[in-house]
């Protein structure tokens, strides 16, 4: 390869690494891979100039607007990404060449957040728009609705002044985003890789109930714009969002040379281990609002500052143990056990192996030495096994074939390399499988949360599903324990429980929590067989016939109904009075057999949940992609990305009204 193809190769490697990052929220590289490879394109453009083009990473802000979120937005004040120095040396020089091109500058460290970037926009004090980096330079999105969910985000300041745009970064703190995983876990939904792509995703998404769930967290690092006011460096628009209540930056630190710089940013490096959210540097800016003025900024970045990025940290340790866990969705986890070392600040003797095919990948086993680091400088992980220094008899460990729990036989997911517990029986699942059955796309128990189920499973009130329906049995004691609340509470949500026993049976075997039979399998498979019971008795022939159950799914069906523990508690349900039979709804019919739809952006009058109801309601099937299977798109104000991908392939798109007058025709 000539230096010109490689050239471009590195390029397109990065930019698509880039659209991971800031796009997609779905990096597969490290922040310190990453960096490498934009070091690598640097030194290429130094030797190869005539090889720099406009569409080159180092020549623009990554990232680009999306409408999924929400209205693109124009930026008042460019939101531009910040030059990166990776040495002593650098930072030295970044200092002298201030020096040398104004008079005495002074300059401020403080931490830089691993978060997203968001723009704050105040009129009179009142917050009138909140919007994302996007592009950088022209536009980003609107995300005001969300921001307002967050409790950092003052919606109205208590000195006003005409206009203010302040810039910060919102993020999660460690102990947030390890309750939005577990939540994710106990859900069956895919869990987040880190703090800031689910930061990301949070602030992106449609639900603003959502992003108040999850408790995002925002600290404001600029003043972009100011009108009214007269902030002569930075620390004096610091000073003034302290006063109106508004979070900045943790400890900034005051410098006026290169070695308290340094120093600085050496406190810094050692603190980071012990905070409450990760960071990913240092930034190292002007203090003075006067010098930054002076120097302006390239298409890309500020010349008044630069963030320093630390070396990750790496220490040798030799595996002591592997520990097999069965976590709450049954998916089982090892965990290797090394000698405690320092890392960041903090001591670390733990770190997931994931599953058998990262074992096999790392070829690891007991009795190993490994080098240990911190992703994101937080979570403690094995980036490779000093094979070299492996001792006799060590061997490649492997993941038992049965529960460690219960003993049952082990099955791997489809499309995945996890491994799983299968029995419903096992008491490691326990409260996922509650949490599943209460959920409102299973029996929709409303008011059964979380806490309560926990506490019922942990005194063992609940021990499977069949148990909630005789909770009324223990009412004096739930009272007098206070576990749901008091009389009223207790009485509100065991007459629920009664009200649920009515639901549709498709409800009832969505919350059996079978594998791959989610809510529209479930309504596909008992507009098929009526009754629980003509289910249970069915032949794989007569499964596989159902639309879009295959092989896999009719396997896990029949496996749920042979297994004795749930052939008993079926027997309990029916005895309690559960309904087990299908309800025909009012306005059937199979106008939309064997159609795709999508559905996107605002409609009119029908939410995108009535919508879809009425797509299942006439025979067909909702999916959240738009591809060539695809029959039709429903799409409404701000379609977006699936809009544009339905136009390429053809696919025919249906406006509200277009799809009631479908619907009126059945």
């Amino acid at each position: 390869m000539n230096p010109f193809e490689k050239y471009e190769e590195l390029k397109k490697n990065i930019n698509y690494h880039i659209d991971r990052y800031y796009n997609q929220d779905d990096p597969q590289i490290s922040d310190h891979e990453y960096d490498q490879l934009m070091l690598e394109l640097k030194a290429m453009e130094k030797e190869y100039p005539q090889f720099v083009t406009s569409d080159s990473p180092t020549q623009h802000v990554g990232g680009s607007a999306k409408r999924e979120a929400g209205v693109l937005v124009r930026h008042n004040v460019p939101m531009l990404s910040l030059q990166d120095v990776f040495s002593k040396e650098e930072v030295f020089a970044f200092v002298e060449d201030m020096q040398n091109s104004l008079q005495d500058p002074e300059f401020v460290v403080e931490y830089k957040i691993d978060g997203l970037s968001m723009v704050l926009r105040y009129e009179d004090g009142v917050l009138k728009l909140a919007e994302t980096r996007g592009d950088g330079l022209n536009f980003g999105e609107d995300v005001t609705a969300n921001a307002k969910m967050i409790k950092d985000v003052k919606k109205k300041l208590k000195q006003p002044l005409p206009y203010l745009e302040i810039r910060g970064e919102v993020y999660m703190t460690n102990e947030a985003f390890q309750n939005v995983n577990e939540r994710q876990e106990l859900a069956g939904k895919r869990l987040f890789a880190n703090p800031r792509n689910c930061a990301a995703g949070t602030l992106r998404q449609l639900d603003t109930a959502v992003t108040k769930e999850r408790g995002l967290s925002m600290f404001i690092f600029n003043v972009q714009q100011v009108r009214g006011a007269n902030f002569e460096t930075h620390t004096d628009g610091y000073a003034y969002l302290k006063e109106q209540g508004v979070p900045v930056i943790d400890h900034y630190r005051v410098c006026h040379n290169a070695q308290e710089v340094w120093e600085a940013i050496c406190a810094i490096g050692e603190e980071r281990g012990n905070l409450a959210y990760d960071i990913d540097g240092a930034v190292v800016k002007l203090n003075r609002i006067s010098d930054r003025e002076q120097l302006g900024a390239t298409s890309k970045v500020p010349r008044w500052a630069v963030a320093y990025k630390y070396p990750p940290e790496e220490k040798i340790a030799k595996i002591l143990d592997i520990e097999v866990s069965v976590g709450r969705t049954g998916r089982i986890t090892p965990t290797a056990v090394f000698e405690p070392v320092r890392l960041c600040g903090t001591t670390v003797s733990r770190a997931t192996l994931h599953n058998q095919d990262f074992i096999d990948q790392l070829d690891v086993g007991i009795g190993d030495y490994v080098k240990v680091y911190k992703s994101g400088e937080i979570i403690p992980k094995i980036r490779e096994v000093l094979t070299e220094r492996r001792e006799p008899g060590v061997v490649r460990f492997s993941l038992p074939d049965t529960c460690p729990v219960c003993g049952t036989k082990t099955v791997r997911e489809k499309d995945t390399a996890d491994m799983k517990c299968p029995s419903p029986s096992c008491p490691s699942q326990v409260e996922r499988r509650i949490i599943n059955f209460v959920s409102r796309d299973a029996m929709d128990i409303k008011g059964f949360g979380t806490v309560y189920i926990e506490e019922l499973v942990r005194q063992g009130y609940i021990q499977n599903i069949a148990d909630i329906f005789t909770l009324k049995d223990h009412r004096a004691q739930l009272i007098e324990q206070g576990i749901i609340g008091k009389e009223k509470n207790t009485d509100k949500l065991l007459n629920t429980i009664e009200e649920a026993k009515k639901r549709d049976a498709y409800q009832l075997l969505t919350g059996f929590g079978i594998p791959n039979v989610g809510k529209a399998a479930a309504k596909a498979v008992m507009k098929q067989f009526q009754t629980i019971d003509h289910l249970a008795h069915a032949t794989m022939e007569q499964l596989t016939q159902v639309p879009d159950i295959g092989e896999v799914s009719a396997r896990c069906i029949q496996s749920f109904f042979e297994d004795e523990a749930n052939q008993q508690i079926i027997r309990r349900l029916q005895e309690e009075g559960v309904n087990m039979e299908r309800i025909a709804q009012p306005g059937e019919s199979e106008r939309f057999a064997g159609m795709t739809f999508v559905i996107t952006g605002t409609l009119p009058t029908l939410s995108r949940k009535q919508a879809a109801e009425l797509v299942e309601q006439n025979g067909g099937k909702v999916s959240g992609s738009v591809s060539k299977k695809t029959t039709y798109l429903l799409a409404g104000e701000n379609a977006g990305s699936k809009l544009t991908k339905a136009n390429e392939l053809g696919i025919a798109v249906l406006s509200e009204q277009d799809f009631l007058a479908m619907v009126n025709q059945a």
